[in-house]
C-alpha cells in the first residue's frame, strides 16, 4: 500500500502581521573544523565560529534557513572542504552561495571567528612557547541584478601586548630627580642613571585590532597583521617567561612607553608601509582598548579610514 506524502505548511512563507522588511536574520555560533592550505608550510587546522545571515523582504514571515538549517550547513560543509587558502575568501563563497539558494534575500553576510596559534620564543632564555590570537573574517554579498553580485570582504586580528603610561612616567622621573638632588648626586650622574634606568609607571594590557577590507583578488597577510599589532605596543606578552624574560619584558615596555593614542598611530604607519599592494579605496580599521591598572575605566583609540587618505597625511608628515 502506497503511503500518501503529506505537505507539510510552509509558515516562513506566510505575509508576517507586521509586514517590515528584517536588515538580518540567521544563525549564530555555527562551529566548524576549517583546514587552512599554506604554501610551503603544513595546513592549520581552526575551530571557526560562523554567523551566517539573510535579508529578509516585507512578505515573509521567516527565512528559509531558519526553518532548515541544513541549507545552511550543506552551504558551510561544501566551502570548508575545498581547499581554503584565505579565510575572507571562504565568507564570500559561503555568502554568496546563500544569495543563489535564497532568492528572495538581497544581502548575505558571513562573519567568521577563530583563535590562531602562533609559535614564539621568550625575550632572553629564548624557551618555546605558544601564544593564542583571535582573528576574523567577513564577507557581504549583494544582489545587483538576476546574474551578478558584488562582495565586500575584510580581514582582521586581535592581539593582547602590553603598555606603559608615559605620563605617569614622567612623573615618577622628576620624582627621582629630585630624590637624587637630595642625597648630593650632581647632575650629570643623575643625567646618566635617568638615562640607564627606567622609571615605573603603571601598565595596561592592551588589545589592538586591525582589519583590512581586501579588494577583488588582492592578498592581504594575516601574519603580517599580527607582527604590525604587536609591535604597535610597549611590550609583547608571553605565556611563558622565567625570571629573566620577566625583566625583559618589563624593561623594553618601560623603555618604549605609549598612550594609547599612539599605539594606533604606529599601527597606520607600518600598515601603510607594508601593504603598499593595497588599492588607496581599501577601508582600514585600527583600534586600540588598554585596560587601565591604576583607573576602573578603558583607554580607547580609533582610526578608521581608506589607506589611500592614510597614504596621503604619512606622506605629508615625512
Amino acid at each position: 500500500m502506497e503511503v500518501p506524502v503529506v505537505k507539510l505548511p510552509d509558515i516562513q512563507a506566510n505575509k508576517p502581521q507586521i509586514p517590515i522588511n528584517l536588515t538580518r536574520v540567521g544563525v549564530t555560533n555555527v562551529k566548524k573544523l576549517v583546514q587552512i592550505k599554506r604554501r610551503d608550510k603544513r595546513p592549520v587546522i581552526l575551530i571557526c565560529t560562523f554567523d551566517i545571515f539573510v535579508d529578509l523582504p516585507s512578505h515573509l514571515k521567516g527565512a528559509n534557513l531558519s526553518r532548515n538549517f541544513e541549507a545552511v550547513d550543506e552551504v558551510l560543509e561544501k566551502a570548508v572542504n575545498m581547499p581554503v587558502y584565505e579565510i575572507e575568501q571562504l565568507c564570500s563563497d559561503v555568502a554568496q552561495s546563500l544569495l543563489k539558494r535564497h532568492e528572495y534575500a538581497t544581502r548575505a553576510e558571513v562573519i567568521l571567528k577563530s583563535e590562531y596559534v602562533l609559535k614564539r620564543e621568550s625575550p632572553s632564555t629564548k624557551m618555546e612557547c605558544q601564544e593564542v590570537v583571535d582573528i576574523f573574517a567577513e564577507a557581504i554579498a549583494m544582489r545587483e541584478d538576476v546574474e551578478n553580485m558584488k562582495v565586500k570582504k575584510l580581514i582582521g586580528a586581535e592581539v593582547v601586548g602590553m603598555t606603559a603610561c608615559p605620563c605617569a612616567q614622567e612623573i615618577m622621573r622628576d620624582n627621582a630627580r629630585q630624590e637624587l638632588e637630595n642625597i648630593g648626586v650632581d647632575n650629570k650622574h643623575i643625567a646618566e642613571f635617568l638615562h640607564r634606568v627606567p622609571m615605573a609607571t603603571h601598565n595596561q594590557r592592551g588589545r589592538g585590532i586591525i582589519s583590512i577590507e581586501v579588494i577583488g583578488n588582492v592578498y592581504v597577510s594575516l601574519e603580517r597583521i599580527i607582527e604590525i599589532i604587536e609591535k604597535s605596543m610597549s611590550a609583547s606578552v608571553f605565556e611563558l617567561l622565567k625570571r629573566a624574560d620577566e625583566a625583559n619584558v618589563v624593561q623594553t615596555a618601560h623603555n618604549n612607553p605609549k598612550f594609547v593614542e599612539d599605539c594606533v598611530r604606529t599601527m597606520a604607519k607600518n600598515v601603510v608601509k607594508d601593504f603598499e599592494h593595497l588599492p588607496d579605496e581599501a577601508v582600514i580599521t585600527i583600534k586600540q582598548i588598554n585596560e587601565e591598572s591604576i583607573h576602573r575605566h578603558n583607554a580607547f583609540a580609533e582610526r578608521v579610514a581608506t589607506i589611500g587618505d592614510l597614504r596621503l597625511e604619512i606622506a605629508q608628515d615625512a
